[in-house]
């Protein structure tokens, strides 16, 4: 069996965004943007998912595409949950960092696919 490594980090990620929803639910009581993180850090891993099993080359480059995409919106969530001051310093660069990591290996690839068409 095949592994992937994107397909590991973005599942972690999606379970730690999940970690994070329920506490800004739970005790910040933050209802609307951790709904939002919520769909976007998962949507991430779900669009790599549908990558993976593509039915062309084409497919595989659009669903990836989407994953950078969401990816990119949750970087844009978790900027302002910091700014708002729902999450501290340390959670934001944790979330950042893994997340900006995500989104450079999600490039490389899209990129690396296009050059070998």
């Amino acid at each position: 069996m095949s592994k992937s490594i994107i397909k590991d980090k973005t599942f972690s990620f999606a379970v730690k965004t999940v970690d994070m929803y329920k506490n800004l639910k739970d005790s910040k009581r933050e209802y609307v943007m951790s709904k939002q993180i919520l769909k976007s850090g998962t949507s991430i891993g779900a669009n790599v998912r549908e990558a993976l099993n593509a039915e062309s080359i084409n497919d595989f480059i659009h669903k990836l595409s989407i994953a950078q995409k969401e990816c990119d919106e949750t970087l844009y969530w978790l900027e302002l949950l910091y700014k708002s001051e729902y999450i501290n310093e340390s959670e934001f660069m944790e979330y950042k960092n893994e997340c900006d990591e995500i989104l450079k290996v999600i490039k490389s690839i899209i990129l690396s696919t296009k050059n070998k068409l």
